[in-house]
């Protein structure tokens, strides 16, 4: 089974970043989550997820909406990587915790994820996102950092190029 991308944009940033991400990893499958069922999933083996942080460290709508039936899905046997957008400056105590969020879900599936990176140059206080010192996976501030994305992506993909396609 190919590798499928499944994202939730409100203004375009995780828009915008699936497909860096996409770019960089070459054939995969993308879907915006606002017109995919998000089911959709269950026709992979290989799954990015993405999206960015609201309010005071919420989901997006369109991963809100989908979020029971996400819940649902058979994960079990899958491999997995993350990524999530935030604001470390605006929001610093819940900075990307919408990452956070699947990742308790996705955590206790059986998925094997993959993906996880280092805190190293980000300035914020407390995040859902997280986990001994390193983040669930690829975190990105386009509202304070975004000269440092490319590369951030660019490292990210060759980190999970291996498990992911």
């Amino acid at each position: 089974m190919a590798t499928a991308l499944f994202y939730a944009s409100s203004t375009g940033n995780s828009e915008d970043i699936a497909d860096k991400i996409a770019n960089e990893l070459g054939e995969i499958d993308v879907f915006d989550l606002s017109q995919t069922d998000i089911s959709k999933i269950n026709e992979y083996d290989k799954v990015i997820l993405g999206g960015s942080t609201w309010g005071e460290g919420e989901l997006n709508d369109d991963w809100d909406e989908a979020w029971d039936s996400f819940k649902t899905i058979n994960l079990l046997d899958k491999t997995l990587a993350l990524f999530g957008l935030g604001d470390q400056d605006g929001y610093p105590d819940d900075f990307c915790n919408a990452l956070g969020i699947i990742y308790e879900h996705v955590s206790t599936s059986g998925a094997k994820i993959v993906g996880f990176t280092s805190t190293d140059g980000y300035e914020f206080d407390e995040s859902k996102a997280e986990i001994d010192g390193k983040f669930v996976g690829l975190v990105i501030d386009e509202d304070n950092q975004d000269d440092l994305t490319d590369q951030r992506i660019s490292s990210w993909v060759e980190n999970i190029k291996a498990d992911i396609l």
